[in-house]
């Protein structure tokens, strides 16, 4: 008695008019901790979507596995409307299928190898002593394409028939700091903080130069129209199939790339095929960690002829497998036309059997919706789940679904249902806890978020950072003027060791951290569903075509 009296009274006080708090229920959160933190099924559902259904690449038989687990999952729980909603056409599947990487002279070495996406089989077992051909890359898009032109005028008619070692020697340091990471009180406070006003960005100027430091590329690719970041992505590709085409036309055999990051047998692999027919298919290639590639360099350089032994199976995709996300729902009460989404993407990488990104993301999201039917909460707005495929290739079924059901960014043309949605929560930053929520620009939850958070500061989450923050699903809601939001994560190994690498697997993910990220969104969706108004939403955007000005 005492205890539900104390529960009572704090919520009263959570809610208190003219502190600007909002109403939080309590004992609602006290249900929703006890399921999540001692009951829960998030490695579970972990399991099924990496060790069994992983690489899940969007269009590859992992992908439509987990996305018919997951749909399953959801219809045991006694979801509504469950489907496998196509959107596309993706392009091109793929998957790998087998890798084999040796080397067997002048003594033997197996070697961790990935084979890079969107790669043909190789022709058989290759067996022979490579050649080096190195392509110094550059971060901008003029200097990466000089040096290829460079490179083809250097090798025309000398690689036929090679195996291709064509990055130089990988500079490999002593590791100076540990790669597992969590925010400090320090940093979050530095992350709350709002970022400092920045003089407007002419990215129509022909001569624009982007930086070499990727932390400063990444924030300046905030201001970017979405018609620039089109045209880059458009540039990256034309360039890197000019390099192929120049390599398939000479018949090299296999390109031999270092892992772009990492050390220690993690392997981040560059990307150099592409899902689109039309574009120009690459040579086999593969990528090997970089203390492995620089052993074979240094002793192809010495002239002692070392001799590798690779063989590649990959199969494509073309007509069989569909593009689509996972959706389902809660059928809300009162406001069952308003709804409520939470999300996170499916896909994975190339390399990656995708653990920390994104199963992580998608299991919270799972268990967010079993924890709301278990405890049979009453929610007034309709709550939906959606899981995205084709999030490594630009957020494409994020887009999509937004396009048919909420409106158009290019045009700002809307449907009637925009008015009818509540919010959009997502997980996709690894498997760290969340300590805060990126407000993108959002002001006015501010007040909102901070009531949300109070009961979770004994876990961690308390920050609020006004700052965007981009790469995943929320951004194509928050481009048609929807709230859309993701949460602030701890990196753990994320940038280190798991991100689009060969190491992001089961044993990479944070089992207690998944649990609190899941008692928290779980309580952010109850008290965004019951709430009395929907989520307040900042001024429509201006309509964002993705067709490059004219100068």
């Amino acid at each position: 008695m005492f205890r539900k009296s104390l529960i009572l009274a704090l919520a009263v006080s959570l809610a208190a008019p003219g502190a600007g708090a909002e109403d939080v229920d309590l004992e609602v959160v006290h249900r929703i901790r006890q399921e999540a933190l001692q009951k829960s099924q998030v490695m579970n559902h972990l399991f099924y979507l990496v060790d069994v259904h992983g690489p899940r690449i969007t269009g590859s038989p992992g992908f439509q596995g987990a996305a018919e687990w997951a749909a399953g999952q959801l219809g045991e729980w006694g979801l509504e409307n469950v489907r496998l909603e196509k959107w596309g056409p993706f392009g091109v599947g793929w998957s790998r299928e087998y890798i084999s990487a040796h080397l067997v002279e002048p003594g033997y070495e197996m070697l961790i190898a990935v084979p890079l996406g969107w790669t043909p089989s190789t022709d058989g077992k290759l067996r022979g002593t490579p050649v080096q051909a190195p392509l110094e890359r550059h971060a901008t898009f003029r200097r990466d394409e000089a040096a290829i032109d460079e490179f083809i005028a250097k090798y025309k008619g000398k690689l036929s028939g090679k195996m291709v070692m064509i990055a130089p020697l990988k500079d490999v340091k002593p590791q100076q700091k540990a790669a597992m990471h969590r925010y400090t009180d320090a940093e979050l406070t530095a992350r709350a903080e709002a970022p400092e006003p920045q003089i407007p960005i002419d990215f129509s100027d022909p001569n624009l130069e982007i930086p070499e430091d990727a932390e400063k590329r990444a924030e300046m690719y905030t201001q970017a129209p979405a018609w620039f970041n089109q045209w880059r992505r458009d540039e990256s590709k034309r360039i890197q199939g000019k390099l192929n085409t120049f390599l398939t036309s000479e018949g090299v055999k296999l390109v031999l790339h270092p892992a772009a990051l990492g050390d220690g047998g993690t392997i981040f692999p560059p990307r150099m095929g592409d899902r689109d027919p039309d574009h120009p298919l690459p040579p086999p290639a593969i990528a090997i960690t970089p203390e492995q590639y620089n052993r074979v360099w240094r002793l192809t350089e010495k002239g002692l002829k070392p001799v590798i032994e690779v063989e590649v199976k990959t199969t494509f995709h073309k007509d069989s497998l569909d593009s689509l996300n996972v959706v389902g729902e809660i059928p809300g009460g009162s406001k069952a036309g308003e709804v409520v989404m939470i999300g996170g993407h499916l896909d994975s990488t190339a390399a990656a059997l995708g653990a920390t990104d994104n199963a992580a993301g998608c299991s919270v999201m799972l268990e967010v919706i079993r924890i709301l039917k278990t405890l049979d909460l009453k929610l007034d707005r309709t709550v939906r789940i959606a899981l995205w495929g084709g999030e490594e290739q630009g957020l494409l079924g994020s887009k999509a679904y937004v396009k048919e059901h909420f409106g158009d960014p290019e045009t700002m043309k809307l449907t009637a249902r925009h008015d009818e949605f509540a919010g959009y929560f997502n997980v996709d930053n690894g498997s760290g806890k969340i300590r805060g929520v990126y407000l993108q620009g959002n002001d006015m939850a501010r007040p909102i978020f901070k009531s949300w958070l109070e009961p979770f500061a004994d876990l961690g989450a308390k920050t609020l950072s006004i700052r965007d923050t981009g790469g995943t699903d929320h951004l194509s809601f928050d481009a048609v003027g929807l709230p859309g939001f993701q949460f602030i994560q701890d990196p753990i190994e994320y940038s280190t060791r798991t991100h689009h690498s060969n190491m992001d697997a089961y044993d990479r993910i944070q089992p207690a951290d998944l649990m609190q990220a899941a008692a928290i969104v779980a309580s952010f969706v109850y008290h965004t569903a019951n709430r009395p108004e929907k989520l307040p939403r900042k001024p429509l955007p201006q309509p964002q075509p993705l067709e490059r000005p004219t100068p």
